[in-house]
């Protein structure tokens, strides 16, 4: 079965803050092998407008350092799954630690 997962990254490492990332990596997974590996630029920050472009791009799941709690509803919203507290790492580390159930969920590391 595919499924999307989207890590928010600056340099390719996971931000502390989806908010203020510089690219989502979109990492394709296929019966829960990883089989792709893209950069994507968002749109501008607004309220709404990471959770509507993840969602437009097939995305299930964000591994995220942290989110404020009307960003973490609008993922709900959207039928993504939020999983966050996550330390900086390399995206298909984490989708790997993900698929392998290593992935460890943490406190929220947004502070608003």
């Amino acid at each position: 079965m595919k499924k999307l997962f989207a890590v928010p990254t600056i340099r390719e490492k996971l931000c502390a803050h989806f908010g203020h990332c510089e690219k989502f990596a979109i990492v394709e997974t296929m019966d829960e092998k990883i089989t792709n590996i893209d950069y994507h630029t968002p749109p501008i920050h607004e309220p709404g407008s990471y959770p509507k472009f993840l969602a437009d791009k097939g995305v299930s799941t964000i591994i995220s350092g942290g989110m404020g709690t009307k960003a973490q509803q609008l993922f709900t919203q959207n039928n993504i799954e939020v999983f966050m507290g996550i330390n900086s790492e390399n995206p298909t580390i984490l989708v790997e630690q993900y698929l392998n159930k290593q992935l460890e969920s943490g406190n929220n590391l947004c502070d608003h």
